[in-house]
This record gives C-alpha cells, sequence and structure tokens, in this order.
C-alpha cells in the first residue's frame, strides 16, 4: 500500500485528503492464479493432513504474488497470530511436494506448533541425491543461516547460525544418485537441502544447491524431494496420527530413469 507515493504498514492510520494507491493482488492481467489441485488425506474438526504439490508456495512470502495453499485453505485453516498463514503450522519449499499438518483451531494450532518445538513431530523425507555417501547412515548436525555470500541459500557459512539437525539412511544405491530417507529434527529453512549439499551429495534437480545437472540427466524439472511420511499425537485426543504420501508421478518417472543412467564420469559439479 502506498499513502501520498510512501509504503505505509498495514496498520498506518490515515489522515484526510490523504491519496492511497493499492496494487491489485491479481495483477494487471484479472483474476489471481488458482492453487493447483491438492489432496486432503486426512481431517478431522481440529486438523487436516493435506498433501502439497510442488510448484504451491505454502504461505505468502515477500516476492511471491502468486497462489499458496494458506490462501487455497482460507475459511477452512484456524489459528496463529497470521490471518494470512492461517492454520500453517510448519512449511514445505515450493518445489518440495508431501505431506503438511494444518490446524483448523486455535487450540490445535498451539499444540502442534509445542510439538513441533519438542521434536516430538516425525517428518520423513525422500531424496535423491547426487553421488553416494560413504556410510549407510548418518547424522549431519551442523548450524545454518543465510549464507554470507549468497543471500537467497543457507548454508553452514552464516553469521546467524541456526542448530540444525538432520538424519539419513540409504534405501537404494544407483549408478550415479543415491535414494535417501531423510529425517528432520529440527526445521530450519532450506535445511534437507543445505545440509545435503554441504556433505557434497545435493538433491537432484535443484539448482540453488548444485543439483541442476543431475536433474537434467533424468529429466527432472523439480529438485527431487517428498515429504513421504508425517506422524504426530492428534492435539485433542492423544491419538499417533501416522499419514503416508506416495511419490508423484514425476519422481517415480525420474527414479526409473536414474536406475538406467550410465555412470557418471565425474561429481555434479554445477
Amino acid at each position: 500500500m502506498l499513502v501520498d507515493g510512501t509504503a505505509r504498514p498495514k496498520n498506518h492510520r490515515m489522515a484526510a485528503g490523504q491519496v492511497v494507491e493499492v496494487e491489485s493482488e491479481a495483477g494487471a492481467g484479472g483474476a489471481a492464479e488458482p492453487a493447483p489441485d491438492f489432496e486432503v488425506v486426512y481431517e478431522d474438526p481440529d486438523l487436516m493432513v493435506v498433501d502439497k504439490p510442488a510448484g504451491l508456495v505454502t504461505h505468502p512470502a515477500p516476492g511471491h504474488r502468486g497462489a499458496t495453499l494458506a490462501e487455497a485453505l482460507r475459511g477452512r485453516a484456524a489459528g496463529g497470530p497470521d490471518p494470512e498463514r492461517a492454520g500453517i503450522v510448519h512449511r514445505l519449499d515450493r518445489d518440495t511436494s508431501g505431506l503438511l499438518v494444518v490446524a483448523k483451531t486455535e487450540e490445535a494450532h498451539a499444540a502442534l506448533v509445542k510439538q513441533l518445538k519438542a521434536r516430538e513431530v516425525r517428518r520423513e523425507y525422500l531424496a535423491l541425491v547426487t553421488g553416494h555417501p560413504d556410510s549407510e547412515s548418518g547424522t549431519i548436525d551442523a548450524p545454518i543461516g543465510r549464507d554470507r555470500a549468497r543471500r537467497t541459500v543457507v548454508s553452514t557459512r552464516s553469521d546467524r547460525p541456526r542448530t540444525a539437525v538432520t538424519r539419513f539412511e540409504v534405501i537404494e544405491r544407483l549408478p550415479a544418485t543415491t535414494l535417501l530417507r531423510v529425517r528432520l529434527e529440527t526445521g530450519r529453512t532450506h535445511q534437507i537441502r543445505a545440509h545435503l549439499a554441504a556433505i557434497g551429495h545435493p538433491v537432484c534437480g535443484d539448482p540453488q544447491y548444485g543439483g541442476r545437472v543431475c536433474g537434467r540427466e533424468i529429466g527432472l524439472k523439480r529438485q527431487f524431494l517428498h515429504a513421504e511420511k508425517l506422524m504426530f499425537r492428534h492435539p485433542r485426543t492423544g491419538e499417533i496420527l501416522d499419514c503416508e504420501s506416495k511419490p508423484p508421478v514425476e519422481l517415480r518417472r525420474a527414479l526409473d530413469a536414474a536406475r538406467r543412467e550410465p555412470v557418471s564420469g565425474g561429481p555434479d559439479g554445477d
């Protein structure tokens, strides 16, 4: 919002005679782009578990003007201090697919956030990475934050690092790549992508963290990262909810291509 040509916050108090300029959310082209179709895999009066498709942003953020999951769930989700992120408990990156829990009441939102902070929510991902890790399983315990040189990515080279812990285990070793199951202990922005890149095995198809070439070789147009499993206690009943999502078709096709891929002459140097 501009007031007399100057950007003002939402709570700005207006004065008589001031000129207000508001840019339409839909932009000059008319109606806003609708959110891609998504599935609700579980729902009750307190919460829902959503299977988010790749390409859909979880909630509004600076620099993004397209559809968001939060917008698509408006009227169904509730809870939390920000009405533009109503019900959103945690997020997935735009090009990561898979499971998210969304609250429908203030009480459920508060309880689920508390579980996340206590590391009581189990979040497991499938990730196809470049190369082959030395061990069959491991823990990456490395604080991350905004990179000093590249402000659009996070890394261990940060002036304000925050605790971040990622566990992984090998599911399948392929000719030039490895399929991993990854479990989050903490939930920092880009955590899995940054941690796997830090150990020399970026996620295939991830252009920001070194996986562009790998993705191109197996026909990927997005990063191979899928939130496959989500397990938590129901905030009202205490029942353990255990949800699972199959990888979408584009990831299954890419995995088939990776199984047929000849051994590369060197690491993905993108």
